[in-house]
């Protein structure tokens, strides 16, 4: 795969959630975690984002073996790029945990935050859905 025909992207948590309950993995969300996993996703991170992904991740009302959470941070951390904030002037968020989310999505150009939740965040042509996301990867020919 062409360097340059990457996407960059923040996943939102609820991405990794709703991947991880599709049985088939044809889902929107499994194709974004898929795309993770080939290369075609340069998966955006930071310290905070990962520690969510583990926190969310480990309750104990989603039943996600340990194993499959550490193999799958250590997917993000080893494909992805551990990335500082860019403060967000001026944005209201419902939530103050999801801003991390949206700054470090801002940092690099081009970058796309890929979420479940767009009314979390501000209207930007960036943030955008899962089947958004699969729109983008299919246009490129990434999918």
């Amino acid at each position: 795969m062409k360097e340059d025909s990457r996407i960059y992207a923040v996943i939102d948590t609820n991405v990794l959630i709703s991947s991880l309950f599709s049985a088939n993995g044809a889902s929107n969300p499994s194709k974004v975690i898929g795309a993770v996993i080939n290369g075609a996703i340069i998966p955006l991170y930071n310290d905070e984002i990962i520690e969510e992904y583990r926190d969310v991740l480990a309750r104990d009302k989603f039943k996600f073996s340990h194993a499959l959470i550490d193999s799958l941070l250590s997917a993000f951390i080893e494909f992805g790029i551990d990335t500082a904030r860019t403060d967000a002037d001026n944005e209201i968020f419902p939530d103050d945990d999801d801003i991390v989310f949206y700054e470090v999505a801002l940092t690099v150009e081009d970058a796309y935050l890929v979420t479940g939740n767009t009314k979390h965040f501000p209207v930007k042509t960036f943030v955008v859905t899962p089947a958004e996301m699969v729109e983008i990867l299919q246009e490129k020919g990434l999918l």
